[in-house]
């Protein structure tokens, strides 16, 4: 089996929050809470949200890296599913329109899918366009 992963607790984070949402766990849950705070407290100073490949050894690198399209998608996807219309979420909408290429596209040369933690990383291209694509057209509603 095949099996497409992000970089690392970004990654977990998008997934989880809308997941637990769509379970009926309620937005004021304390779990949802408390990833909302982790992501607002990663989010960069350029409004967007990175994480390096490294976290999976480093402790000191998790959720902390250059700014990327796909991870900056994946904290939006789990902020509007938390019910957030923060100010971090509208960076993060500046970050992804900001960085968004003449032709529609993102650059994205950072490994941000996994291969397996610690050994190597995928540069899944699609990435870059379906998660940014997903999260704005989220968070434009």
């Amino acid at each position: 089996m095949v099996r497409a992963m992000g970089v690392n607790h970004i990654y977990g984070t998008g997934a989880a929050v809308p997941a637990l949402v769509a379970a009926g766990v309620p937005i004021d849950d304390g779990r949802i809470r408390r990833a909302v705070r982790w992501l607002e407290d990663h989010q960069n100073p350029d409004g967007g949200w990175g994480e390096d490949p490294r976290s999976y050894v480093d402790p000191s690198a998790i959720g902390r890296g250059n700014s990327t399209a796909s991870q900056t998608a994946w904290a939006l996807l789990a902020l509007h599913a938390a019910g957030e219309r923060s100010l971090a979420v509208r960076r993060g909408v500046r970050f992804l329109v900001g960085s968004q290429r003449d032709d529609g596209g993102w650059d994205e040369p950072e490994y941000t899918g996994t291969g397996f933690p610690g050994d190597f990383y995928i540069n899944y291209h699609l990435y870059r366009l379906v998660f940014p694509i997903m999260a704005l057209a989220r968070c434009a509603r």
